[in-house]
């Protein structure tokens, strides 16, 4: 295997096609508002808000406290004038006196790995913790080419090395403090900490004790060792914090090598297919992830995991949110009182998911089990612009088997295949939310994945946000009305549909929308995770980036831009607003950076702090 393959790539040949239930009529969306004449039949869309994109650009200049900025493929950060950023905390920044330094030349060993900021940064969250700030952040993954660039073979040759790795993983929780106007870690502070593939969580909901979790090591079926691949994240009402793993599937292999012969769960979820992970190897040194040896242990990861900064709770995983490829976890407290998580799945022809809590919260009073029961739904959209939560308990299966295998369940109930759902957020000022679908190659192509209202571009490289809006303003409706955002694209190499939306155009455009969050504010912040080589389709796009958009007025304006091959994912504020982090993920993956200390020095994911010169709010 090429150490240059993609975990996307990798996952396309673990993966095969699936049959899905799923019927496509070409009708006409009332609430849609795509530019040309859409690529369903003779189609034409409407835009939602009832205003043209010159209008609705113009209405919203003044809601927008920034000059919006170019596009650019420097190494560097850019941003709008009047604003300014700084390094906060880095891959192998050491969390404690005693820990070393990054070393360049090593990059590090497992033992230093264990007590040093993890690697590529992800979704995170600020709290107060007895008047401290703590930053909670997710290490989604390892660049091998980085991690182990130091090695001839770019991949982990040693025990020492895989370890490296595996602790590389998990979530970082560090103390932070502006000292005269610049954010640095606290060294040696109590809630300095990293979660790993080594901590114990506690499995609570419907999953418990269940005989699709046990394994030798865990009989009963009630602990789990690990989390790993956390990609975004959610933050409680009540303090807690939200990671959720992602790309799990790629960790496993089998010591039966290409004899090794997928069940069909584990084919649906992409499992060692030919008796091979990713690259990571951690079965060389655990065999909990050799599935000839260990074959309940995958069941064991996929879920969304509740955190409590200050460590005083012991970590669960929470398995009445099901187990899929979760993207984040997006919690609203519905009209009735009940917690609402939004859920992505993030891979081609998935679904988008919602668990409503059986109990309802209490501001008073602890809320700690709150997440631990409930209904989990999936979502299916109508071309007429309307939609439904369908409850997983209709797909005849057993409780346990729904949530384990929430994907099977999901395909039984007749769910709307998503073009790669990725973050979800709740607007805080009204009952809406917003789902980033990044891009799919096979939309339209394969039988499993056809043309919908809701994905109704065929390949669709650029990806699109859609919204929804709950009946009744409530959350825990079952029925909804949908429309669409944004469609992505290029206007310089396209006139039709690849163009994107009317709110596009040659000053704003940006390909596979990942991460979304709201600012108490109400404004739109979107993140891009997508494709940077500016050529062809993608030509003039130049490095990822992360935008504004006014939900009103459909209108988007660029505020950041990246260093080379990055991506920029995770977003979060200070507690007096007036300090922006934002989350530089793999910079230099393909080589092409040395972001952020320059010259030579290998690069480095990293959450950098953004502030207005002029001391104001930011968000």
């Amino acid at each position: 295997m090429s150490n240059h393959l993609s975990f996307d790539e990798w996952d396309d040949a673990s993966a095969p096609e699936r049959q899905q239930d799923t019927e496509f009529d070409a009708v006409m969306s009332r609430r849609y508002f795509l530019k040309g004449v859409a690529a369903l039949g003779a189609s034409a869309f409407v835009m939602t808000a009832g205003l043209s994109a010159k209008t609705a650009m113009a209405a919203s200049k003044a809601g927008f406290q920034f000059k919006p900025i170019a596009v650019s493929v420097a190494d560097t950060i850019q941003l709008p004038e009047g604003f300014t950023s700084q390094v906060v905390v880095r891959w192998g920044d050491p969390l404690t006196s005693t820990t070393p330094e990054f070393n360049h030349q090593t990059r590090g060993t497992a033992s230093s790995q264990m007590t040093a900021a993890g690697d590529n940064n992800d979704g995170m969250d600020v709290f107060d913790v007895n008047g401290r700030t703590v930053l909670v952040i997710n290490n989604e993954y390892t660049n091998r080419s980085v991690t182990f660039g130091n090695r001839e073979t770019k991949l982990p040759e040693t025990d020492d090395d895989v370890n490296k790795g595996k602790m590389a993983h998990g979530l970082t929780v560090v103390e932070i403090a502006e000292i005269n106007g610049q954010w640095q870690v606290v060294k040696d502070s109590p809630y300095n900490r990293r979660v790993t593939p080594e901590t114990s969580f506690d499995v609570v909901g419907p999953v418990r004790g269940s005989e699709l979790i046990k394994t030798s090591a865990d009989r009963a079926g009630t602990t789990i060792r690990g989390t790993f691949n956390n990609c975004g994240n959610g933050k409680t009402p009540w303090g807690t914090y939200l990671a959720c793993e992602e790309n799990f599937n790629g960790y496993f292999s089998s010591s039966e090598g290409e004899g090794f012969k997928q069940t069909d769960a584990q084919a649906r979820y992409g499992i060692a297919k030919n008796g091979k992970d990713w690259g990571y190897k951690w079965a060389q040194t655990d065999d909990r992830f050799d599935v000839s040896k260990e074959p309940n242990e995958a069941n064991r990861h996929g879920w969304v995991v509740e955190v409590d900064p200050s460590g005083q709770r012991r970590p669960v995983k929470l398995t009445a949110l099901g187990r899929f490829k979760h993207e984040n976890a997006e919690l609203v407290i519905a009209e009735t009182g009940q917690a609402v998580v939004y859920l992505g799945d993030d891979e081609r022809g998935e679904f988008l998911y919602r668990f409503v809590s059986r109990d309802r919260y209490n501001p008073s009073g602890d809320n700690a089990r709150l997440l631990h029961e409930g209904e989990l739904f999936v979502a299916k959209f109508h071309d007429d612009g309307r939609g439904e939560w369908l409850s997983l308990n209709a797909a005849g299966m057993a409780p346990d088997e729904t949530l384990v295998y929430a994907r099977i369940a999901a395909s039984k109930v007749g769910a709307t295949t998503m073009d790669r759902p990725e973050w979800v957020a709740a607007n805080p000022h009204k009952a809406e939310a917003y789902v980033a679908l990044t891009n799919n190659k096979y939309r339209g192509v394969r039988e499993s994945q056809p043309l919908n209202m809701a994905n109704p571009r065929e390949k669709n490289p650029y990806g699109h946000i859609v919204r929804w809006t709950p009946d009744q303003g409530n959350h825990a409706a079952d029925r909804f009305t949908w429309d669409m955002y944004v469609m992505a694209g290029n206007p310089l190499v396209h006139s039709d549909l690849m163009a994107g939306s009317s709110n596009i155009t040659a000053e704003n455009m940006f390909n596979s929308p990942d991460g979304l969050k709201f600012d108490s504010a109400g404004n739109l912040w979107i993140q891009t995770d997508g494709n940077y080589s500016n050529e062809d389709g993608f030509a003039g796009m130049g490095n990822n980036q992360m935008l504004m958009g006014d939900p009103e007025t459909g209108a988007i304006h660029r505020f950041l831009v990246g260093p080379r091959d990055c991506e920029i994912t995770g977003l979060t504020w200070s507690l007096d607003r007036k300090t922006m982090f934002v989350g530089i993920q793999h910079p230099g993956e393909r080589g092409n950076s040395h972001w952020p200390e320059g010259g030579d020095a290998v690069p480095r994911s990293a959450v950098i702090a953004i502030k207005r010169d002029d001391g104001g709010l930011i968000g």
